[in-house]
């Protein structure tokens, strides 16, 4: 395609009329069929592109508008990173007319999910980008988008839609970032160990990416029946406070015989890290998800020994990027996208803070 070519260029190459060209090219008033066709080989033929900002905004009076349903960014370094990559995409096609507006809600308040939700609903955009976070509440609100016929793109968290307003689905698939947590904890402990699955969360039971965080990291463990690894599963919701996340870390290493690898389903695995490096418990292996600045910080220090990057940056930016090529290009969208599962460690960490996305998280 060829954005430099004008209509001028077309009607001069196919021997007709500017007017023509312009009833051809928007399928309106009466060409004959021959000459439509004269011009469309021509239009093929020099690569032709119309101006879609331009051609949205004659037909439509007003811009395409996209609203961003997200956690506050600034409650949790995780979600610095989607938010990043929506602002990033934001300016990427400011100008082909569409608006992008954040919506932000409190990460541990399901109610400040649906009051943003009616806030949302009610500003009318033409798209929605939402992390389904909360099971009870994003159902409903999904399914509010499906009756206003309102498109929406989901990212980082799965939730299974055939509903004709969902678009697709950007992130992790959680049963192989499980699986692959279980291979990488399997190089560090013994045979007879114990390995513990740790939702540091508030609300556990309506946190839609923890329902199914454990299925895959079973498996795995199932299916070398040699090993005779012991799995416990637990949750603590302290995780903010560092004197009863210190009092936790303890307890567990006190309660739990032969524990020797720890696998933590979110981006905290740093609240835990920093209680294992003050209690010195360099023997226990610890497992956990992305690439944000204080997980990164005990990676170095070898308390962490494997980051699983899901590309949080990359999940926002291509939420506003699909919607965009669904609503104004008008171009068929692959429902499930989903995207590499980086194994980061100390060795080959730098290489990842030098990739772009992450170049604006580390600043």
């Amino acid at each position: 395609m060829n954005p430099r070519i004008r209509i001028k260029d077309i009607a001069e190459k196919a021997g007709v009329s500017l007017g023509t060209v312009d009833r051809v090219l928007h399928n309106r008033g009466h060409v004959a069929a021959e000459v439509r066709a004269k011009v469309l080989r021509v239009v093929e033929e020099l690569g032709y592109e119309p101006n879609i900002m331009a051609s949205r905004l004659a037909a439509s009076g007003r811009p395409t508008r996209i609203s961003a349903l997200i956690p506050n960014p600034d409650a949790d370094p995780f979600w610095r990173q989607p938010c990043q990559g929506i602002l990033r995409a934001a300016k990427a096609v400011e100008h082909y007319s569409v608006e992008v507006q954040i919506h932000p809600f409190d990460l541990f308040d399901p109610h400040s999910f649906s009051r943003e939700a009616r806030k949302l609903l009610d500003r009318h955009p033409d798209g929605v980008v939402v992390p389904a976070l909360f099971l009870l509440e994003a159902t409903r609100f999904l399914d509010n988008c499906h009756r206003e016929h309102l498109p929406y793109a989901l990212f980082n968290t799965e939730i299974a839609r055939k509903d004709e307003s969902f678009v697709c689905y950007i992130g992790q698939d959680s049963y192989h970032s499980d699986v692959l947590a279980g291979k990488l904890l399997n190089f560090g402990i013994e045979t007879g160990d114990t390995v513990l699955i740790l939702h540091l969360e508030k609300e556990v039971s309506n946190a839609l990416h923890l329902v199914s965080k454990e299925q895959g990291f079973r498996d795995f463990f199932v299916s070398v029946p040699e090993r005779n690894i012991r799995i416990v599963e637990q949750s603590f919701a302290e995780f903010d406070s560092a004197e009863a996340m210190e009092v936790y870390t303890a307890r567990i290493i006190r309660e739990i015989p032969r524990l020797s690898g720890i696998f933590v389903t979110n981006s905290r695995a740093w609240r835990l890290a920093g209680c294992m490096e003050k209690l010195r418990m360099p023997h226990i292996k610890l497992v956990g998800f992305d690439l944000i600045p204080p997980n990164v910080a005990f990676l170095h220090r070898n308390v962490v020994d494997f980051l699983i990057n899901q590309n949080p940056t990359r999940q926002g930016f291509l939420s506003i990027i699909n919607l965009f090529n669904h609503l104004v290009l008008k171009k068929e969208v692959e429902r499930l996208q989903y995207l590499p599962l980086d194994i980061v460690m100390t060795e080959n960490v730098d290489y990842y803070l030098k990739d772009r996305d992450m170049q604006e998280i580390f600043v």
